[in-house]
C-alpha cells in the first residue's frame, strides 16, 4: 500500500502551534501515514520584504514539528520550482508510489484563482481545505469555489481520498487555532536573529541545509 501523505506548503515565517494543529487534525481526519511541510524559497503572492532566510524558517518549523508524524524539507528550493503547480507535478514523478494529498486553509481557497495554474493543482491531486479563522465568507464566494462546486466530496468520506477521481475537494470543519504568523512578527518582527539556526537534515531530499553566516 502506498504511503498516504498530506502536503502543506507556505512560508513557514515563522511556523506556529497552528500549523501543528492542522497537521495533526488532517492526519486523524485524512487518514494519513505523515504530512510533509513544503517551506517555501519564497512565496509569489508575498513581499520578500520581512521573509526570514530559508534556514531559519526551516529550523522553526523543526522545533514546531518535533515529535510528530510530521517531515520539513525544503525540497521546492532544491527542484528550483516557483509555482505550487510545477512542485506537485514534480513530487509526483519523483515519488510515484506515494498517494498525495494537498492541505490549505480556508485563507488559501479564498485567493486560490490568483495562483499560477490553479486548474491544473485541482487535477493532480486531491485537495483538503481547513477552515481558518475569519475567511469563511471570502472562501465561501471566492471564484475558486464556484468552479470547485461540482467536485466537493463529502467530509464523512474524507479517508476514502485515494478513491477519488479528480479534480476532488473536502471541506473539514476542525477544531480552530488562531495563532497567525503575522502577529507573531508584528510581536518579533527580528524573530529569527535570535532564534537557533542548526544545521538541517532534510529527510525528504537527503541533503543538508546549511544556514549562512551572520
Amino acid at each position: 500500500m502506498p504511503r498516504r501523505i498530506g502536503l502543506l506548503g507556505g512560508s513557514f515565517n515563522p511556523a506556529h502551534r497552528g500549523h501543528r494543529h492542522i497537521s495533526l487534525l488532517a492526519l486523524d481526519a485524512l487518514g494519513l501515514d505523515e504530512v510533509w511541510w513544503l517551506v517555501s524559497p519564497g512565496n509569489p503572492l508575498k513581499p520578500d520584504k520581512g521573509m526570514a532566510p530559508l534556514s531559519a524558517r526551516l529550523a522553526s518549523a523543526r522545533r514546531v514539528a518535533a515529535r510528530a508524524p510530521i517531515r520539513v524539507t525544503a525540497i521546492e528550493s532544491r527542484l528550483g520550482t516557483r509555482y505550487t503547480a510545477d512542485t506537485l507535478t514534480a513530487l509526483r514523478r519523483l515519488f510515484p508510489r506515494e498517494a498525495f494529498i494537498w492541505l490549505m486553509g480556508a485563507d488559501n481557497l479564498a485567493q486560490f484563482h490568483r495562483w499560477q495554474h490553479w486548474r491544473r493543482i485541482a487535477r493532480t491531486m486531491p485537495i483538503a481545505v481547513i477552515a481558518r479563522p475569519g475567511y469563511e465568507g471570502a472562501a465561501r464566494f471566492a471564484p475558486a469555489t464556484g468552479w470547485f462546486r461540482r467536485f466537493v466530496r463529502p467530509p464523512d468520506r474524507a479517508k476514502n481520498w485515494t478513491q477519488w477521481s479528480l479534480p476532488a475537494l473536502v471541506l473539514l470543519r476542525l477544531p480552530l487555532d488562531r495563532s497567525s504568523a503575522t502577529q507573531l512578527r508584528a510581536t518579533d518582527p527580528d524573530w529569527h536573529l535570535h532564534a537557533p539556526t542548526p544545521i538541517f537534515h532534510d529527510v525528504v531530499t537527503r541533503r543538508r541545509v546549511i544556514p549562512p553566516p551572520l
